[in-house]
């Protein structure tokens, strides 16, 4: 059964906390995250849930900053509901707290719209950190995870960039050239790389990717990677 906690256990009427929705089958899981989430002073959980339907209806209900969702449920997976979260709030913040790494579960939770991707075996404090960035909306990724989605990208990622009619609004404001250096990229390869490959200077591809970061608002190269997969530019031809 979900449940919900209409006050904060810590909060004061001036404080702003980051409202947070455990939804996990498990509740030796949800109850652990609970206690630690709730010592931190600019978080509160909201409520818990214990599959993708339950999700659905306390994201309604409660509008939560950031939803700490599992992979593997019953009657609802968490790709699923990630993917009917954001039909219905496509401001939402859903961040995947999970034991499973590999592709076929990474991939489809990122192209679902998830803003970032945990293992359960992160340390307690990467954790909240990883939450905090998630409600600033910063991508998340566990180092293995991101590793893993660097070399998979840059085996199935299309060497020309998609027509500027078909791209989402974002990349539209891209030059032809910056999207080009982003979907090579999302290939995997390195500046020196992109320069051989697009015969321009090595200063020239940073400045590509300087100005492509800066209008997409993105950090960083791996960051950029996962972006462009999440738009479908990561998809076979």
């Amino acid at each position: 059964m979900s449940q919900d906690v209409s006050e904060p256990l810590h909060a004061t009427p001036s404080t702003k906390k980051i409202g947070v929705l455990l939804v996990d089958d498990h509740a030796v899981v949800r109850q652990g995250l609970r206690m630690f989430i709730e010592m931190q002073n600019d978080m509160r959980v909201l409520g818990e849930g214990t599959n993708g339907v339950e999700a659905l209806e306390l994201v309604t209900r409660l509008d939560p900053d950031v939803i700490l969702l599992d992979l593997l449920m019953p009657e609802m997976d968490g790709v699923e509901a990630t993917r009917r979260i954001l039909e219905h709030n496509p401001h939402a913040r859903v961040l995947i707290l999970t034991s499973f790494g590999e592709d076929d579960q990474v991939f489809p939770a990122i192209r679902a719209g998830a803003q970032g991707y945990l293992l359960k075996d992160i340390q307690p404090q990467d954790l909240v950190r990883a939450i905090r960035e998630t409600y600033q909306g910063k991508a998340q990724l566990h180092p293995d995870v991101a590793r893993r989605l660097m070399m998979a990208v840059s085996g199935e990622t299309p060497t020309k960039a998609p027509k500027p009619a078909s791209l989402p609004k974002e990349l539209q404001g891209l030059t032809e050239r910056e999207r080009e250096v982003l979907n090579l990229i999302a290939q995997g390869m390195t500046n020196h790389q992109i320069a051989e490959k697009m015969v321009i200077s090595e200063k020239t591809v940073k400045t590509h990717v300087s100005n492509l970061l800066d209008k997409l608002g993105l950090e960083d190269r791996t960051r950029a990677a996962i972006w462009a997969l999440k738009h479908g530019l990561g998809s076979k031809d």
